[in-house]
């Protein structure tokens, strides 16, 4: 791997704990307590999605922007919580979450999964 791509992987997890930070402090339902835990959520969260895009394709991939996608990235969220120590959601909170990390997405891209 190469170095430019480390720093790359390293950035997008950074701001993936941020957005959960950020999420975790506006919406009701969804619990993180520190940077670490969010950023152990952020690559648990990856992780889930990867596993769910090779089993299921890309057609249920959080990244996809449909209803389906949608669907999969709160599950995805909600399902996170059983893994991450300190994390704490509700499925309100996962379908929120969902909803917000989508429209910080459009801006931000960062590839969470």
């Amino acid at each position: 791997m190469q170095m430019s791509s480390l720093i790359g992987l390293v950035v997008r997890f950074v701001v993936s704990a941020l957005v959960l930070m950020l999420v975790s402090f506006l919406l009701p339902g969804f619990a993180l307590l520190t940077f670490g835990q969010a950023l152990i959520a952020a690559v648990v969260i990856a992780v889930i999605g990867f596993i769910v895009e090779a089993l299921f394709g890309k057609r249920v991939s959080p990244q996809n922007r449909g209803i389906v996608g949608f669907i999969t990235a709160a599950i995805v969220i909600y399902v996170s919580q059983f893994i991450v120590p300190g994390m704490n959601i509700t499925i309100l909170g996962s379908l929120l979450a969902a909803v917000v990390i989508g429209v910080i997405d459009l801006f931000v891209p960062t590839e969470l999964r």
